[in-house]
């Protein structure tokens, strides 16, 4: 089995490309091939050497869709597409490629404005809360702001990526050939929290068509934004 999962979302600063990276270094961590594939025209490209996970230059359309069509064909591949801030075509463009979607989000009012707005336009999306503060009473107030969220919204965020220094070692042109346990940890745990997506969406896949065959499949991003679908 392969899997595309991309991480977007319309703010900057939110831990996209972090958390991109800790993803493919966890699923290597737990056996699996993984691929970053970057797709921000505005961001250099890393070097491969000290990454247990290949890198792939997709930062033009065609070039992502050469790259995906190949990690498609690849069993066991995970490609994780690292999106850019504001760039909606193109998040729709990544939503409608990936099986599993995540729009990390940091704790202020207006990342959960925004991620509010993509958790409405993106409807298989899940919210990830990134960097998520560890001192108890940043982390009461940053809770505090979830519980603000309508309830149908609360229930699509998954459990929190927890602040980590190390993490910007992955965002080093060259990464140290050992990280710590701790970053090695964080990894592993989001890593795992994905799969389990995935595995839940391979269960889903014969009910999503049936849905779509009766007409009653969910809203696209792109009818959301043309206005042709009927809100509530």
């Amino acid at each position: 089995m392969s899997a595309i999962i991309c991480i977007i979302g319309t703010k900057g600063g939110s831990g996209k490309t972090t958390m991109t990276h800790l993803l493919c270094h966890g699923l290597t961590l737990l056996g699996r091939r993984a691929a970053c594939v970057m797709t921000d025209e505005y961001r250099e490209p890393l070097r491969p050497e000290g990454r247990r996970y290949v890198l792939a230059d997709a930062r033009s359309p065609e070039a992502r869709e050469k790259v995906v069509d190949k990690l498609r064909d690849l069993r066991g591949w995970v490609g994780v597409l690292d999106g850019g801030a504001n760039r909606t075509e193109t998040d729709i463009s990544l939503y409608e490629m990936s099986d599993v979607v995540l729009l990390p989000f940091r704790d202020s009012a207006e990342d959960l404005r925004i991620v509010m707005h993509d958790l409405e336009l993106f409807p298989r999306a899940y919210a990830v809360p990134s960097q998520w503060p560890r001192n108890k009473w940043a982390q009461d107030a940053a809770n505090r702001l979830i519980e603000t969220m309508p309830e149908e919204m609360r229930a699509r965020i998954l459990p929190p990526v927890w602040a980590i220094s190390s993490s910007k070692l992955l965002l080093q042109t060259q990464p140290p050939e050992n990280l710590p346990t701790p970053l090695n940890n964080a990894a592993r745990g989001l890593a795992r929290q994905v799969m389990n997506l995935v595995e839940d969406d391979d269960e889903k896949v014969s009910d999503a068509l049936a849905e779509a065959s009766a007409g009653s499949a969910a809203p696209t991003p792109r009818s959301l934004i043309a206005g042709t679908e009927t809100r509530h």
